[in-house]
């Protein structure tokens, strides 16, 4: 797939072992918008390891399909359940693998870093993050799986972030760069 100018493509996934959650957004100079969102149930294999197996080929396949420059993940979060938190980091880790065995850099983001990025709380429910994402992609419908909203919120999130920390702080000339570092020229 040939890109044109500055577009690109960022893989967002909300790593599950009963459900995975995944968004492909596009972006166009400054200009999101979402190219799929969806999920992969994995609730019907009973053996862990053919779930790991499966969130492997099925990030793959998205991979193959979009050719994300980037991805974004959901970290695990720290909970009270060890099984089900090591359970998540390997569903984490097995779709970490298939990005870079593809060569797709990989950016992590803790659940609560997405929330405050995408709404402004990080306590915002679920929902409340579905219907930003709706309103600010202009999507039709409510999204059927929280999980696929919760993927594109990962992807959105490294959007914002990419934007935040590119151009506003760096200089856009020597002058800009001694008037924004007064310390660090003598």
């Amino acid at each position: 797939m040939q890109k044109k100018g500055a577009e690109k493509i960022v893989l967002g996934i909300d790593p599950g072992t009963s459900v995975m959650g995944y968004g492909v957004l596009k972006i166009c100079g400054k200009t999101p918008s979402a190219i799929a969102m969806g999920v992969l149930e994995l609730k019907k294999y009973e053996d862990h390891y053919l779930r790991l197996k499966r969130i492997y080929d099925r990030v793959i396949q998205l991979i193959d399909t979009y050719y994300p420059d980037e991805m974004a993940i959901e970290a695990p979060f720290f909970g009270k359940n060890v099984q089900s938190m090591l359970k998540l980091g390997r569903a984490q880790g097995v779709a970490m693998a298939a990005a870079l065995s593809r060569s797709v850099p990989v950016f992590e983001y803790a659940p609560l870093k997405i929330k405050q990025s995408i709404t402004g709380r990080g306590s915002a429910s679920k929902e409340q993050v579905a219907l930003f994402l709706q309103n600010y992609l202009k999507t039709d419908g409510e999204p059927q799986f929280l999980d696929a909203t919760d993927g594109m919120a990962a992807a959105v999130c490294h959007f914002f972030q990419s934007q935040k920390n590119f151009g506003s702080s760096s200089p856009t000339s020597w002058g800009d760069f001694v008037k924004k570092n007064p310390g660090r020229i003598r």
